[in-house]
């Protein structure tokens, strides 16, 4: 069977590549799974693909990046709202996701997966349970993911826990599954679940077997001045400790940090995940992005679960991170435009270890999205960058691609039955809290 050509043309192409180059009326052609040409237009281009479609007013770039998220989580959204960090995890969260079933994380995860690919994500990273439902979602609607068990544990002394185990056997099951759709990692919860001997155990079998790690790390003041009053150090310091960091772990929100935390961040290499929406909601501060991208940390971009969040737009994310950074430094030119485009899309594409995604340009995973800019909110066009970070919204995005294949086509998902995804959650959600 020959391989699918597309060829966009006369659009509008915000490439991240590593000039920042934003091209204007340019192509972007599609052999199979990959990009193979971006470029001019000429007569004789549209003769080398099957499927031409026309770009103009239109804005091409790569699909989002969701770098942290906990997609069963959608079916929560709205359920417990306005509390802190702990009081809504432990009074709040946890015993309802006691009553989740295989099911009901297949239907939240379709639910989340349904939301995402219409506002543009094309990848995502997770951290949950019931993972095979989540990845069976992902190898059914065609989306991009990076897949863990969370992991929670007191005791280091057993062979192996029962959620360990579950990860393991997962990443043996999943890791490439979907025509390498999936990847897998490790997901340690983070320090206040899990104690440092089960941290060390997790770090040891991770290194084993060459598998990654996410963790939620130094997330609020109070995780911070707990694990100091037991352990005497910071999170940050506790995972270093344990054998968790190195240039392929993925830590969530590192919002409390001090100059030696940032240090070993910086020295481990650690992707650092930002997460402002969340830590707005949450009131769990505000991270000190600058300060870390200014180490040269790199900083990727996620959405946190739709229960403290609320929604799954990266958009709405990428607006919210630069105009956080801005007033809580006082710094209008904080974060600017092409910094924070990069966060939701090269940033996490390399905080998730898959380097061919992320950039337009020749040789990289054709996952692209299409953004409809014939609309009063992007006139007049000065900037398409000014435009997408300050003015644009998630209904704006038209067309998905991934690996090649369009998922997502004048807003239609057509890898999903949308009716059939929003009645399944509204009653898993209904059962869940009759």
């Amino acid at each position: 069977m020959s391989k699918l050509r597309i060829l966009l043309k006369d659009a509008d192409v915000i490439t991240v590549n590593g000039n920042n180059d934003l091209l204007k009326k340019s192509c972007i052609g599609i052999s199979g799974t990959t990009i193979d040409y971006v470029g001019d237009y000429n007569a004789d281009l549209e003769d080398n693909y099957h499927t031409v479609m026309n770009c103009r007013g239109k804005i091409v770039m790569p699909g989002f990046i969701n770098a942290h998220n906990h997609t069963p989580m959608s079916i929560l959204r709205n359920y417990a709202d306005d509390l802190k960090l702990m009081d809504w995890l432990f009074n709040k969260i946890f015993p309802i996701e006691d009553k989740l079933t295989p099911e009901a994380v297949h239907a939240a995860a379709n639910l989340a997966i349904l939301e995402m690919l219409k506002g543009g994500t094309t990848c995502f990273s997770d951290m949950y349970f019931f993972m095979d439902r989540v990845a069976q979602a992902v190898g059914d609607s065609g989306i991009r993911a990076v897949l863990s068990r969370g992991l929670q544990g007191e005791s280091g002394e057993e062979d192996l826990d029962y959620r360990l185990q579950e990860n393991i056997e997962f990443y043996k099951s999943y890791h490439h599954a979907f025509s390498g759709r999936i990847q897998v990692m490790f997901g340690p919860h983070s320090v206040y679940t899990c104690s440092l001997p089960y941290l060390k155990k997790v770090a040891n079998k991770a290194a084993q077997m060459n598998v990654p790690v996410q963790i939620h790390l130094s997330e609020t003041k109070d995780e911070v001045k707990n694990c100091i009053e037991k352990y005497g150090i910071s999170p940050i310091k506790l995972a270093d400790s344990a054998g968790l960091l190195n240039e392929r772990t993925l830590a969530a929100h590192c919002v409390v940090v001090d100059d030696e935390d940032i240090e070993i961040l910086y020295k481990r290499k650690v992707n650092v995940v930002h997460n402002p929406r969340s830590n707005m909601k949450l009131g769990s501060g505000v991270a000190p992005i600058g300060k870390l991208l200014d180490k040269g940390i790199n900083i990727a971009l996620g959405t946190d679960g739709a229960s403290s969040n609320n929604n799954l737009d990266m958009l709405g994310e990428m607006r919210m991170a630069a105009y956080l950074q801005k007033v809580f430094t006082e710094d209008p030119t904080a974060l600017p435009v092409d910094q924070v485009i990069k966060m939701a899309t090269v940033n996490g594409a390399k905080a998730l270890n898959m380097h061919e995604l992320g950039k337009i340009e020749p040789g990289m995973k054709a996952d692209i999205i299409i953004i409809d800019t014939e609309k009063a909110h992007y006139y007049p066009k000065y900037n398409a960058k000014s435009s997408l970070v300050y003015s644009s919204n998630s209904e704006d995005v038209e067309t998905v691609i991934i690996d090649g294949r369009i998922i997502m086509k004048d807003k239609e998902v057509l890898t999903m039955d949308e009716e059939r995804i929003l009645f399944d959650a509204q009653e898993w959600a209904e059962k869940l809290t009759k």
